[in-house]
């Protein structure tokens, strides 16, 4: 259960690192987007696309891992 828990905070970590990166493709908006109101400008982070990179990137190091 506790390798679990860290392979989860994993992946989330991952997505975070990951959003500004995803951010830069500028995608169509998800429900579950976080939105920020920072000045006048709004900053989006796309958490569904980032987690969904993250796991990605994570299933293709797995694979070249082997």
């Amino acid at each position: 259960m506790r390798q679990i828990g860290f392979l989860a905070g994993l992946w989330v970590l991952g997505a975070v690192i990951l959003s500004p990166v995803v951010a830069a493709f500028n995608f169509d908006p998800l429900p579950g987007d976080l939105h920020f109101h920072w000045g006048s400008t709004v900053v989006a982070i796309p958490l569904i696309y980032s987690l969904c990179a993250s796991g990605g990137l994570a299933l293709l190091y797995k694979v070249v891992k082997g």
